[in-house]
């Protein structure tokens, strides 16, 4: 009989590929993997997984009570559902998969893909920020198996716990070109000019995303596409009609993956422009970055610490000097007017992807198990 793994998430299983990723490798490796997130209203269909999946709906999709009713609700499915393994994902599914493979003397796995007490989110909240902080000093030093993203994450939370991390990059799967969706400009209601892409699941505060609006006044003969979702998406709208910029910045809201892969494929240049803010941001590498490249398109980054090492190692693209419009605004159009350097960024890219994927990956976090 193969194990069983339940793996943990507090989000919708939709467009989080890491889980995604994770799920798929333990499956082809002879595990009997089954994934648990949530379903919001606005979730979009899952498509057909070789694994097994359970969404909870919940009364509330955010706050307190929502963190509260998931993190119960999850308890006691972990309680009555058999798993040899366990495997948590960020510090809001830890409590509930500590306490029951505890009691049941499974192995549990956490994954930290961020610094979740070090988010934005919780600055200036002190309720919020004691109740995770605690949580996280009470059981982080007694786990065994932690894997995170980056070095700068391992270290920051070795140094503060006192236990080694694996650190386990958020690379994506190399893209098998049959697969890649046949789509057009014009199938994404897009105008045929040069496309600026800035996309992610959580196109929150201090990402940069207002910057990247403003600037896009300043680039000549391209328009910007936010793909994706979040916190400052309805703001990002009103500053667009306010500052009429209806025919330069275009909304697609949430795709599916493979439509997602499929628009940055058909962009020039791709924006990751997080903000240096919070400990959090300072240290991650968003998962776009690793999307942009296998889509081969340069990279505007913001200069964080991860982040400039990938840009600088494999010569892909540019960093900005600060969050000022105007100055992203002249980055863009020198990275778009540059035909000689464009190219070589592009062949650059070429080479970043055939190292930076999860078909290399996988073996170090396969051989965690």
């Amino acid at each position: 009989m193969l194990k069983r793994i339940i793996i943990s998430v507090t989000t919708d299983l939709v467009t989080d590929q890491r889980v995604h990723r994770t799920a798929l490798t333990l499956q082809q490796a002879q595990f009997d993997v089954l994934v648990l997130g949530r379903e919001l209203k606005d979730s979009l269909a899952l498509p057909k997984l070789p694994y097994k999946t359970k969404r909870f709906a919940l009364l509330w999709e955010k706050g307190p009570l929502f963190y509260a009713a998931f993190n119960i609700r999850l308890f006691f499915f972990l309680l009555f559902n058999k798993a040899d393994i366990f495997y948590s994902n960020d510090l809001d599914t830890l409590l509930p998969n500590y306490i029951v493979s505890g009691l049941k003397r499974k192995k549990l796995y956490y994954d930290c893909h961020e610094y979740f007490t070090g988010m934005p989110e919780l600055q200036g909240r002190k309720l919020p920020y004691t109740i995770w902080k605690t949580i996280e000093r009470l059981i982080f030093p007694r786990l065994k198996t932690v894997i995170t993203v980056n070095d700068s994450m391992a270290k920051l939370y070795s140094d503060e716990y006192g236990i080694p991390l694996n650190i386990i990059r958020n690379l994506p799967l190399t893209l098998n070109e049959k697969d890649i969706l046949p789509k057009t400009k014009e199938d994404f209601q897009l105008p045929d000019k040069k496309l600026i892409i800035f996309q992610g699941a959580g196109i929150n505060v201090q990402r940069g995303a207002e910057e990247a609006l403003l600037a896009i006044q300043y680039v000549n003969d391209a328009v910007l596409v936010f793909a994706g979702g979040g916190d400052v998406i309805p703001k990002l709208k009103s500053m667009a009609k306010e500052l009429k910029l209806e025919q330069k910045v275009f909304f697609t809201g949430k795709l599916p993956p493979a439509e997602l892969k499929a628009l940055t494929r058909l962009a020039h240049l791709g924006l990751s422009l997080d903000k240096d803010t919070n400990i959090n941001y300072r240290f991650s590498l968003p998962n776009k970055l690793f999307d942009y490249i296998h889509a081969g398109i340069p990279v505007l980054a913001s200069p964080l610490p991860e982040v400039s090492r990938i840009i600088s190692e494999y010569d892909i693209g540019m960093l900005i000097s600060n969050h000022n419009p105007e100055h992203i605004g002249e980055k863009i159009n020198g990275m778009l007017s540059d035909g000689a350097q464009y190219m070589k960024w592009k062949e650059n890219l070429k080479h970043a992807a055939a190292e930076l994927n999860w078909e290399k990956e996988k073996e170090k976090f396969l051989r965690l198990f």
